[in-house]
């Protein structure tokens, strides 16, 4: 795969833009958001009386698993991650954000920034992410391969 592409299992982006554009080598993944296909978001509990928990551990969790799809529909993945921005509603949040990176990543991973924005593009997000990747195009091939003999 090259060039730009939205992936149809995942919630589609609100705009016009793709998830994912692989330029050569690069893979950029755009802002990545907890949103599922349906339009809900991972680490969202409303109550019976509309009072709304968010969670940023969740959020930041579901985050990285949507990236994580998006890199494998190009042959990629988490390691091939080599640079991410976070944005985060609150920098309140930020210890519970790093708790969940530093699950997935170390000080191996990809370099990394984390800014606080005034908000993102709906009110239950708490955070959103986009990434850079090196995916050489014979890693793409064979991952594609391997899709085509199944």
């Amino acid at each position: 795969m090259s060039g730009a592409q939205v992936i149809e299992k995942l919630a589609k982006p609100r705009g016009k833009f793709p998830h994912v554009k692989v330029v050569g080598d690069f893979v950029y993944v755009s802002g990545t958001s907890s949103r599922r296909p349906d339009n809900t978001f991972v680490g969202v509990e409303v109550d019976e009386m509309g009072t709304t928990a968010l969670d940023i551990r969740a959020q930041t969790r579901a985050v990285i698993e949507n990236i994580a799809a998006i890199l494998a529909e190009v042959g990629g993945e988490l390691s091939d991650l080599v640079q991410v921005t976070s944005y985060l509603v609150s920098m309140n949040d930020f210890g519970g954000y790093n708790e969940v990176y530093a699950e997935l990543f170390d000080e191996n991973g990809p370099t990394r920034t984390t800014v606080a924005v005034h908000q993102l593009p709906h009110p239950h997000l708490l955070i959103e992410i986009s990434g850079v990747a090196y995916v050489p195009a014979s890693k793409r091939s064979a991952s594609e391969d391997t899709e085509n003999a199944s």
